[in-house]
């Protein structure tokens, strides 16, 4: 029994999808990418995050087509199972994403303050202007 058990860990892990379930995973990522694609047509999604939602389809693409690469990748990381590896590899994407949106949204931020502030300046500089005008109108009919 334990040498059953050892032999079963000792194994190195593989990646064993069957034919049907890679060609579902080429598809869904076929579609994928197609859809970023609708979305670029659409002027719903920047070409500038486009290529991150790209690059990510063609990864699921190449993980379909060749699923032996997770067991390399795996390997490299020092980890034993593949779907550790997914599940990191991942993370790392999303976290990677979400730090980009964050510097987005932040640089957007700063940008829209100045927009503003410089907004309020010139209304300011109009109404005084404004009021200059109306009081040289003023003064004008009050000496006539």
């Amino acid at each position: 029994m334990n040498t059953l058990l050892l032999t079963a860990v000792s194994e190195s892990p593989k990646v064993h999808l069957t034919s049907q379930t890679r060609i579902i995973a080429a598809v869904l990522a076929l579609a994928f990418m197609g859809l970023v694609l609708e979305l670029i047509r659409r002027d719903k999604l920047q070409e500038r995050f486009s290529v991150v939602w790209f690059v990510a389809g063609l990864g699921m693409l190449v993980g379909a087509a060749f699923p032996g690469l997770l067991t390399l990748v795996a390997d490299a990381m020092g980890v034993r199972d593949t779907n550790v590896a997914l599940f990191s590899i991942v993370l790392f994407f999303l976290l990677g994403l979400a730090l980009n949106f964050s510097v987005t949204m932040s640089r957007q931020a700063a940008q829209i303050t100045r927009l503003a502030q410089e907004r309020a300046l010139e209304k300011a500089g109009t109404q005084a202007r404004s009021g200059e005008n109306g009081s040289k109108a003023k003064s004008e009919s009050f000496e006539s």
